[in-house]
């Protein structure tokens, strides 16, 4: 059964930095793309930033310049640096991986911006 175990979440001050880490196991197909999403309470998931399998990236304009989506195909894992974070980035993160066949969601961390 694949696993996506996701870390890296918690509690930080406003402009400080977190590193969330996604890591999938017993995955069989080809990875194609990989993904963070977010849901704030009374809000809709949406979409952070995605990776391809070329390593081409994608961000929320909520996010540009302040987080980073990169990828260790070796390792199945994907990873998003936050920096400058905001109160309004408090969320559940998930990640999402792609193949050929579906896709996969991890449970989801916490990330709590506040002072």
């Amino acid at each position: 059964q694949v696993q996506l175990v996701e870390s890296g979440g918690g509690l930080v001050q406003p402009g400080g930095s977190l590193r969330l880490s996604c890591a999938a196991s017993r995955i069989y197909f080809r990875i194609n793309a990989m993904g963070w999403y977010r849901q704030a309470p009374g809000k809709q998931r949406e979409l952070v930033a995605t990776i391809t399998s070329r390593s081409i990236t994608n961000y929320a304009d909520s996010v540009k310049g302040r987080f980073t989506i990169s990828r260790d195909n070796g390792k199945n894992t994907v990873y998003l640096q936050m920096n400058s974070l905001k109160p309004e980035d408090t969320a559940v993160y998930y990640c999402e991986v792609v193949t050929a066949t579906r896709d996969y969601w991890g449970q989801g961390t916490q990330v709590t911006v506040s002072s």
